[in-house]
């Protein structure tokens, strides 16, 4: 996998995302690209990988050699002491001095830096996951909200024009003062529906601008979700791919302690200068000597080999809860569905039936308006209840949708 490449990946599909102050309208996919873009948690994340990769690129050269410059041999007792010039043993020296590191050596330690990357990556795309997720779920608290608000504000329209009506009828003798106080109560109850709904909403917009940095005057009906299958779901949830990362980066890790049983050698080489007797040139070896291999490097072999075993039994579990997880959400979706279906043909349509005939029997002067009053309430508060219904569909078509990642993670 080519780490920098996925990085520039992430990094262009930031920047093309547009920038807006404010907007007088607001879709769905606009607010998750505008969340992603300002998301700091997504730009940690993002520079978190960017570390890691540069980790990654050098975790592969050898270490820096070594630079020796000294004087041996210099006298400090005797006639001659601190001469450099009359002790023949005397030299200014010069040298330097590499440790190896095996091709085998290397390669094992870059490919666990390079399976930590990865890892890096996969926290970043989870944070962008977890960003459009939280985004999404605003995004339709504050829809549904505004949408409430219009069926309210509708309601004290309504309430308004019968409490107009009813004084008219008052005056003309042909009402009663009763009804009269009934339609004003009722619109004093309107009109607290619609403060209370209000507030409400604005605490939805001020939490989806918390995502989206913009205030925004109307929201656009979200499309339809893509509804990732069970396995898909599972195979791209975020507990799942860092897991799968684990395992990897441990996999890696106990190679790379398998090498150290073979230690790094060191050789030096190094130019000895000497006043009036003949310059030397010493060129060594250093050998380290694992003594006991047993209780140290294969020690720390077998620790890394049970943070793999740790790692997988972490997968199972992972797996385990995101299954749980998608049966829940998917169950949760459909009964909603048909809950709303259920609603709307048992509850909705009666309701609206029964306004139609409250208004029939008020024209006929068979009913009084605060009988078509309380049926035009009435179905305002089934229509909210399906809005109700409607927005937790939303919300769990919304998990099901954006809490995978994105983009690339079983690459």
């Amino acid at each position: 996998m080519d780490i920098p490449f996925l990085l520039r990946v992430v990094a262009l599909a930031a920047a093309l995302i547009p920038v807006a102050a404010s907007a007088a309208t607001l879709s769905l996919d606009a607010s998750l690209d505008l969340a992603v873009q300002r998301s700091e948690s997504a730009h940690s994340a993002r520079a978190g990988a960017a570390s890691a990769s540069e980790m990654a690129r050098a975790a592969g050269q050898l270490p820096d050699p070594m630079l020796n410059v000294g004087v041996e041999n210099l006298p400090v007792t005797g006639s001659d002491r601190f001469s450099a010039a009359r002790e023949p043993m005397t030299q200014k020296v010069i040298g330097f001095s590499q440790e190896w590191v095996s091709q085998e050596k290397r390669s094992a330690r870059q490919a666990a830096a390079q399976a930590s990357a990865i890892r890096e990556m996969a926290q970043a795309q989870a944070a962008i996951a977890d960003t459009r997720l939280q985004t999404a779920l605003a995004y339709f608290d504050a829809y549904y909200a505004a949408e409430m608000l219009k069926l309210t504000i509708a309601n004290e329209h309504h309430a308004h024009e019968e409490l107009a009506a009813s004084r008219a009828r008052l005056a003309s003798s042909t009402g009663g003062s009763q009804e009269v106080l009934a339609l004003t109560a009722a619109l004093g109850m309107s009109e607290d529906e619609s403060a209370e709904i209000a507030q409400q909403q604005n605490a939805a917009q001020v939490a989806l601008q918390r995502w989206v940095g913009t205030a925004t005057e109307e929201l656009l009906p979200a499309q339809s979700l893509s509804i990732p299958t069970e396995q898909d779901y599972v195979a791209s949830h975020p507990l799942v791919v860092a897991a799968q990362r684990d395992i990897e980066v441990a996999r890696h890790e106990a190679a790379f302690a398998a090498t150290n049983r073979n230690p790094n050698w060191t050789w030096s080489v190094s130019y000895g200068q000497r006043v009036g007797n003949s310059d030397m040139v010493s060129v060594g070896v250093s050998i380290p000597l694992p003594v006991s291999r047993a209780e140290r490097q294969d020690r720390e072999t077998s620790s890394k080999l049970a943070m793999v075993e740790k790692s997988e039994a972490a997968l199972n579990e992972a797996s385990r809860i995101a299954t749980a997880e998608y049966k829940a959400l998917a169950s949760d979706a459909q009964r909603l569905q048909e809950r709303i279906e259920h609603y709307r043909s048992a509850v909705a349509t009666p309701a609206q039936q029964r306004t139609a005939a409250a208004m029939a029997a008020y024209r006929s002067n068979q009913a009084t308006l605060a009988t078509l009053f309380e049926a035009r309430h009435a179905e305002l508060e089934v229509q909210r209840k399906v809005l109700a219904l409607q927005r937790d569909l939303a919300k769990t078509q919304a998990q099901l949708a954006y809490r995978p990642l994105a983009f690339g993670a079983q690459q």
